[in-house]
């Protein structure tokens, strides 16, 4: 039996098939459903989890090249919050790219898998390529 780290069989499993250059999204509560992307939902309770709860649970079993989030997330959310998610990624050395959110919404459907959080912050999303 497990006892800590990742205990969710549905993200062990998805972590099972990350693979080198695979990406996966990591979705805040607003994110559209897409019915070709096999999706875990772990959504309780407004912001629990939030995206930034689940990426720090996730770091430390994966190794991630890259990460890719919407432009929009740092124009319509508070300096704070923007600052928590790149830090996280930084110590992690992980690089982050912006981009707009109809292109970022394009990289969905060539992920392995999205994991829905319940995330209050809008465009809180990030997708995670495996190195």
């Amino acid at each position: 039996m497990l006892k800590h780290g990742i205990l969710n069989p549905n993200v062990l499993e998805l972590l099972g098939r990350f693979r080198h250059t695979n990406t996966l999204v990591i979705a805040d509560r607003g994110f559209p459903s897409w019915p070709k992307v096999p999706t875990i939902d772990l959504s309780l309770t407004d912001d629990i989890p939030t995206v930034a709860q689940v990426l720090e649970a996730l770091l430390p079993a994966c190794k991630i090249g890259g990460a890719f989030m919407a432009r929009e997330f740092t124009a319509k959310n508070p300096a704070k919050a923007v600052k928590t998610a790149e830090q996280l990624l930084r110590a992690h050395g992980i690089k982050l790219r912006y981009e707009k959110h109809a292109d970022f919404k394009m990289r969905v459907p060539g992920c392995i898998g999205l994991i829905r959080t319940a995330d209050t912050i809008p465009y809180r999303n990030i997708i995670l390529e495996s190195a």
